[in-house]
């Protein structure tokens, strides 16, 4: 796909309020294509708020979101979360096997005609150090982290344009995560025009997986740009 010169998302003094309380606003940056941005700040911020916000998941009440320089308004909701996707840190996978849950997303008419990839998702496990057979586990039977590693991997086989990576890693040992951030950066790499932001409340992951930071402050309902 080719992107016109520009940013992929734009953010212009958005703000988000609950019960009369702003939990955050004047809220304004870009993603450039092929930057990696991690979103930071105390719990309580609002981080998972605004990525929901930048999927269209939860309208903001001020500022504007464009996406390849069209405003979010003018998207279909189902093309538009195609292409800009977010993972939640809990992922909600149905009753079934792992493969059964990856499978699912290509019922929607939106993913047509694309069609599951049962050897492009084993290269995906191998990076992940993971065998061929995690595809037959019931999902139920997963613990926190292989559900994380399922609702990236369903994600990931769509091919999005951005990822917006919520905590993806919080329930992984340090093992799992150097593997799951190698995943990213070979979803990175394939193309120069992908982007992702990405939440964490680990300072070194932050270093290893962003070009840029954003510091998102409730206090004074800004996101900083840091050093």
């Amino acid at each position: 796909m080719t992107i016109a010169n520009g940013s992929l998302l734009k953010v212009e003094a958005l703000g988000r309020q609950i019960q009369n309380r702003w939990i955050w606003r004047n809220i304004s940056f870009e993603l450039q294509p092929g930057e990696r941005l991690a979103l930071i700040g105390s719990s309580g911020a609002g981080k998972s708020l605004l990525l929901r916000s930048l999927a269209g998941l939860d309208p903001a009440q001020t500022g504007k979101i464009c996406f390849r320089d069209q405003p979010l308004s003018d998207w279909l909701m189902p093309h538009y979360r195609a292409q800009v996707t977010y993972v939640q840190q809990r992922p909600a996978l149905f009753e079934g096997t792992v493969e059964d849950n990856l499978r699912s997303v290509y019922q929607f008419a939106v993913h047509h005609p694309k069609t599951f990839d049962r050897d492009r998702i084993a290269q995906y496990l191998a990076l992940l150090n993971r065998p061929t057979q995690f595809l037959d586990r019931p999902s139920l039977s997963l613990s926190g982290g292989e559900a994380q590693i399922v609702g990236f991997l369903r994600a990931l086989q769509l091919n999005p344009q951005v990822f917006l990576l919520d905590e993806p890693t919080a329930a992984l040992d340090r093992e799992a995560v150097e593997q799951f951030e190698a995943l990213v950066r070979c979803w990175h790499t394939e193309d120069p025009q992908r982007a992702y932001i990405w939440t964490s409340h680990n300072p070194d992951q932050v270093q290893r997986i962003s070009d840029r930071q954003f510091a998102l402050s409730p206090d004074e309902s800004t996101v900083k740009p840091e050093a």
